[in-house]
This record gives structure tokens, C-alpha cells and sequence, in this order.
């Protein structure tokens, strides 16, 4: 069984601009993304997953994206520093969460910016790290010696896809979901040398959140729009699980930001 954390809407809101999908004219609506976060939560559910839940906080509206708030193997909890002051208030709260149910902490370093799961993704043995727009390149080499593994940097290029796992989703240990314009060409080489399969996202579909998705074995838990993804998965033998996720993309995530892995 797969455990996650998330956290309800209560205080979600567009409240400020630290990223290009966030307009403040264009605010989320709080029945509706409550209902879409509600859908997320018994989906997942449904599918096996055990959920665990950290209290929303005012003047925080992003804890809502749990993916942030670190990296967990094992019994480690790898705490973020976020690079954006509106969203420091987070890293106590999450801290103290993972404290209180026997995790050990670690954090990188205080003049290190790392968002965690956000930026952090295992293939396989192999954690990609995405770096440039929230997180800092010299975090990763303290997350890998921490861990124990190879840490892979790779520079992300395109500020709509400013974290790691808004264009890139590892299905198992030599596969993943990936949009490569949104890497620089190492990156893109990086990433082909280690991940013998890849299903490439169109621009339209990646800019639907496809990439950000929630993998269960061969079940996806993903954004809805995108057919030609999802064609390609379940010629894999995946199960889709397709849901409206128009509220969060308003503050540029989705599914898989609305989840940690614990």
C-alpha cells in the first residue's frame, strides 16, 4: 500500500505571482477546487493508497502542494527551503509533521534552495534533480550523499515548466513521461542515457500538467486533456484515471503536486 501526504484546500487561493501560470485576477474558485481535490483524494483511495492528511494553515494557501514540501526515502525526510518568502512559512509545519510521525529530517543546507519532490524524482535507483527556477544546482550532492544515490542535475529552460515534475514522470525503474523542450540539451541527453523508454508529451498536453502525474503500478492518476498521452499509456497496459484539475493549474499544479510520497 502506498502511502501520501496531502493537504486540504482550506486557505488555497491565488494570493500572490511566483510563477507564470498565477494571475491574481484569475483566482481560483474555492467549491470547485475543493471538489477537484476531493475527487484527487478518493481516486487515489480507490486505487489502494493509505492518505495521510497535515493541517492546512492560513496565509499559507500552497502547503496545498504537498510535493513541495520535501523528499522522503525510507525513514528520511529531506525538508525544502523554499526559494519564495510566501512560501518559507511551510517548511515548519511540514517539518514538524514528519518529526511527529518518526521520520528523521535532513536538510541540505540553509543557503540551499531545494523543493522537494517538486524537484526530486527517482527512476529507478537514479534521482533526477531539477535545478534553475525554484531550486539550487549544489542541493543535489548533499541530497545524494544523504540518501545514498546518484543525484543527476539536469537545468530546466522554460519558466511554465519550473519544476521538475511538471515535465517529467518516472513510471518505473527504465521508463517515463517527459517534455523535452523543457530541458536543456544535457539534460535531454542526461535523461535519454539513463531511461531506455520514453513517451514524449506534445506541447499542448504538457501544458494541461500532463507530466504531473500520480503513478500507482499500472494505474496513472492524471490531469484530463490529454488523449494522445493517454493513448500511449494504455498501449503500455496502464489504467488512466483522467481528472479536472482546471483549479490548481491556475496556480501551476496538479495532480502529482497535490501528493507526496511517504
Amino acid at each position: 500500500m502506498r502511502r501520501l501526504l496531502l493537504c486540504p484546500p482550506d486557505y488555497y487561493g491565488i494570493e500572490y505571482e511566483i510563477n507564470p501560470w498565477m494571475d491574481r485576477a484569475h483566482n481560483a474558485v474555492p467549491e470547485m477546487a475543493r471538489a477537484q481535490w476531493t475527487r484527487l483524494r478518493e481516486t487515489l483511495q480507490s486505487l489502494g493508497c493509505q492518505i495521510e492528511l497535515i493541517s492546512p494553515q492560513p496565509n499559507l494557501p500552497d502547503m496545498v502542494f504537498t510535493a513541495n514540501a520535501g523528499l522522503v526515502s525510507g525513514k528520511k525526510f529531506v525538508s525544502s527551503k523554499f526559494r519564495f518568502p510566501q512560501r518559507q512559512g511551510e517548511e515548519a509545519y511540514f517539518e514538524k509533521w514528519f518529526l511527529e510521525h518518526g521520520y528523521q529530517a535532513v536538510r541540505t543546507s540553509d543557503d540551499l534552495y531545494f523543493e522537494g519532490e517538486g524537484d526530486a524524482l527517482f527512476c529507478g535507483e537514479v534521482l533526477f534533480c531539477g535545478y534553475r527556477f525554484r531550486s539550487d544546482i549544489r542541493s543535489h550532492q548533499k541530497i545524494g550523499d544523504a540518501l545514498k544515490c546518484l543525484a543527476i542535475s539536469v537545468e530546466l529552460v522554460q519558466d511554465r515548466f519550473y519544476h521538475l515534475d511538471t515535465c517529467f514522470c518516472p513510471l518505473s525503474a527504465e521508463s517515463a513521461i517527459w517534455y523535452p523542450a523543457a530541458f536543456d540539451e544535457y539534460g535531454q541527453r542526461a535523461i535519454r542515457h539513463h531511461v531506455r523508454d520514453l513517451i514524449e508529451v506534445s506541447p499542448e498536453e504538457a501544458a494541461h500538467f500532463a507530466c504531473n502525474a500520480v503513478v500507482l503500478g499500472k494505474d496513472i492518476v492524471m490531469s484530463e486533456n490529454s488523449p494522445k498521452l493517454g493513448a500511449a499509456l494504455q498501449r503500455r497496459g496502464f489504467r488512466t484515471h483522467e481528472l479536472a484539475m482546471t483549479e490548481f493549474i491556475k496556480a501551476g499544479g496538479a495532480c502529482k503536486c497535490l501528493t507526496l510520497f511517504i
